[in-house]
């Protein structure tokens, strides 16, 4: 079964860590259906091309290869969404 997973790139100042990640998803279900909603989440730099574009080739091709989930990777059922907090 194929889950949606986003790769998030932060800005200067943000820090990769669960409270980050649990703001992202928050967000999320405040805004979109939930079948629109990403269920992963992964801080990375992602790989692109010379002229700028997005190497997915390469993102799936290191998803498929991967054995065990990374430090910089989060799920939504990672978090208690039972609370407000």
């Amino acid at each position: 079964m194929a889950v949606p997973k986003a790769y998030v790139t932060l800005a200067a100042g943000h820090s990769a860590d669960a409270g980050t990640a649990k703001s992202i998803f928050a967000y999320a279900r405040e805004h979109l259906a939930p079948y629109n909603r990403v269920r992963r989440l992964e801080f990375a730099e992602l790989p692109k091309t010379i002229s700028g574009k997005i190497r997915r080739v390469e993102l799936r091709q290191a998803e498929a290869s991967r054995t065990e989930r990374s430090a910089s990777e989060f799920r939504d059922n990672d978090f208690d969404w039972s609370t407000n907090s």
